[in-house]
């Protein structure tokens, strides 16, 4: 259902951009949330974009960072991060809802997408 990819190893300071794919469904009724989840912490929501109005919803800490976008055309939603930091590093998920959620209410998980912030 979702395809997450764009992840790998950066330098701390350095950006990326991930990017979450659907298949078998259509984006654009649905809020996207990304989720994080480090070793030996619990899964995190991070950033969400709204359906209709598309308005955003981001962490504390990534705050000024992260940058949540949308691309209904192609049924993607992007994750650009900038200025990113060692507890950056994760695993990155997305997830569909009528609106933001959390991890407990999502069913299902795709693979995710791993960052890594060394040096």
């Amino acid at each position: 259902q979702f395809v997450e990819s764009g992840g790998g190893l950066v330098q701390p300071g350095g950006s990326l951009r991930i990017s979450c794919v659907a298949s078998g469904v259509t984006l654009d009724h649905y809020a996207i949330t990304w989720f994080r989840q480090a070793p030996g912490k619990e899964r995190e929501g991070v950033s969400c974009i709204t359906s209709t109005s598309g308005g955003t919803w981001y962490e504390e800490s990534v705050k000024g960072r992260f940058t949540i976008s949308r691309d209904d055309a192609k049924n993607t939603v992007f994750l650009q991060m900038s200025s990113l930091k060692p507890e950056d590093t994760a695993v990155y998920y997305c997830a569909a809802d009528w609106t933001c959620t959390i991890p407990s209410l999502v069913t299902s998980w795709g693979q995710g997408t791993q960052v890594i912030v060394s040096s």
